[in-house]
């Protein structure tokens, strides 16, 4: 029981004792896991030995890549169903002390890890987002939200969630026609495009994508707002100027731990005197740890979700009112159920611009984050700052009118 696959093994008795996972090591074997009860029942089969050694050192990264390569197969269940089992016996927080050294071990290195300066950043989110918009497009809604969708209403569509999300954030932005807006990390434009049209604004959107900035620029220019929208390729840090509002959606996860209070005493910076701003973000409701080294490593370079603690300890620094925080449980993992659906149904088409590895790739990370917004901690926060106390209504009411 010295080998790899013995302490396989034996991390897998300790782990799983919801549900029931079976398992096929390379050498025949099969045993199961589990007392088939409170979550699902799976049948996975380990290919190669190399695979179950990787197992040992991350888990993390070990299954997303067997999964990619095909060394990880499922003979029972689905993915989703594999993950449900391995969140619902409480995932990483689980898996042993020589797993856990190496959990450890990046924490304590994830200033670095996660240092994301000026030059770094643009490389990361050249990574994810400079993928393509035909890429995109098959999955997202018509307007390109690539962020947590709002479902106030049993029943609405995508499209109609993800109006309701940018609703739900002008109405926090207490607007006025004629106001200056920066959108920090501004996507495919959307956001930017919903204020001037709707809320009679001027919007400065800045990202760091330069695919995203000029399909930005493209359909302000097409939706005949290019006097309203001015789309840049900078970074937060480089600018100097003053705004009426600041709105960030989606934006904080690649700021990095370390640059928090940087990042908020920046918002604070491009606020005026009666400035407001809603910083729109996926956290965790729980203790400071990692990122996943699978996601590190393959979706979201120098990414990370934080804890309120995290953020509240930069923002309390700033002298900015906390207006409101707002926490959205559910609604992220209902928008990932309707992104994955759609990547399903078009799968086709991603295999025939990239490869089956990418499909695998992005169908475990789509899964995965799914049934993290299901059976882990993650949720959505919103956290509404702004310069005077009195610009922002005392109860939420304005929100519903």
């Amino acid at each position: 029981m010295g080998t790899a696959q013995g302490m396989v093994r034996r991390l897998l008795r300790r782990v799983v004792r919801l549900g029931r996972l079976e398992v096929a090591y390379p050498d025949g074997l099969v045993e199961g896991y589990g007392s088939g009860e409170g979550a699902p029942h799976v049948a996975a089969r380990l290919h190669t030995d190399r695979a179950v050694r990787a197992i040992l050192l991350d888990p993390e990264l070990a299954l997303g890549e067997a999964w990619m390569d095909g060394t990880l197969t499922l003979n029972r269940g689905t993915l989703h169903d594999f993950f449900t089992l391995l969140a619902r016996n409480g995932g990483r927080h689980n898996a042993g002390p020589l797993v856990g050294a190496g959990y450890k071990l990046r924490y304590a290195v994830r200033r670095w890890a996660q240092a994301n300066g000026v030059g770094r950043a643009r490389a990361n989110v050249a990574h994810h987002y400079d993928l393509g918009d035909d890429f995109y497009a098959l999955w997202l809604d018509e307007d390109h939200q690539y962020s947590c969708a709002y479902f106030p209403r049993e029943g609405m569509t995508l499209e109609e969630a993800q109006e309701a999300k940018k609703a739900h954030i002008a109405a926090k932005l207490v607007l006025r026609p004629g106001m200056r807006v920066l959108d920090i990390g501004c996507g495919w434009g959307g956001m930017a495009l919903t204020l001037a049209r709707e809320h009679g604004v001027h919007v400065t959107g800045i990202t760091l994508s330069e695919n995203q900035a000029a399909a930005a620029r493209a359909r302000a220019e097409a939706a005949g707002l290019a006097d309203r929208i001015d789309i840049r390729l900078t970074d937060y840090r480089d600018l100097h100027e003053c705004f009426d509002r600041v709105v960030s959606v989606g934006m904080l996860e690649h700021v990095g731990a370390p640059n928090y209070g940087t990042y908020f005493a920046k918002v604070a910076d491009l606020m005026d005197e009666d400035g407001v701003a809603l910083i729109h973000t996926i956290g965790r409701c729980g203790p400071p740890t990692t990122t996943s080294s699978w996601l590190a490593k393959y979706i979201f370079p120098g990414g990370y979700n934080p804890s309120l603690s995290e953020l509240a300890a930069a923002f309390e620094r700033t002298g900015l009112w906390q207006a409101d925080v707002e926490v959205w449980r559910g609604h992220y993992a209902e928008t990932l159920r309707r992104w994955r659906a759609r990547f399903e149904r078009n799968v086709d088409e991603v295999r025939a611009m990239y490869d089956e590895r990418f499909v695998q790739m992005w169908r475990y990370y789509l899964t995965g984050a799914e049934v993290g917004f299901d059976d882990l901690h993650h949720v959505v926060y919103q956290i509404q700052l702004a310069k005077r106390r009195a610009t922002v209504p005392e109860t939420r009411d304005y929100l519903y009118r």
